[in-house]
């Protein structure tokens, strides 16, 4: 079964720095893109950002803004999401998922395998 399992989530102060890891089982992560998503109470999930299996990446530029940068590493089926100088407003569910292609995506509706999420939280 196609398992996606996030982690790297906490709570901390505006500034600073969170590293979020998806790890992926095996069979899952192959040629597909990879997505990050994230849900703040209360409003719609948000697309974060986007890696393609080569590297080419997509960020949300109005939520990433240069603060953020995703990568992947392929041996380890393991995406990676660094978030740096965070802001209250970034608290939210941060989800990672699969596309179902190798495009570049940024609609939830593209992407057919999620994760259970982990929760960031920044105060000010």
């Amino acid at each position: 079964q196609v398992q996606l399992v996030e982690s790297g989530g906490g709570a901390l102060q505006a500034g600073g720095s969170l590293r979020l890891s998806c790890a992926a089982s095996v069979g899952t992560f192959g040629l597909n893109a990879m997505g990050w998503f994230r849900q703040a109470p209360g409003k719609e999930r948000e697309f974060v950002a986007a890696i393609r299996w080569t590297g080419g990446v997509a960020y949300n530029i109005d939520s990433a803004k240069g603060r953020f940068t995703v990568s992947r590493d392929n041996a380890k089926n393991t995406v990676y999401l660094q978030m740096n100088s965070l802001k209250p407003e970034d608290t939210a569910v941060y989800y990672c998922a699969r596309a179902y292609s190798s495009t570049l995506t940024s609609r939830s509706s593209d992407y057919d395998y999620w994760g259970q999420g982990t929760q960031v939280t920044v105060s000010s």
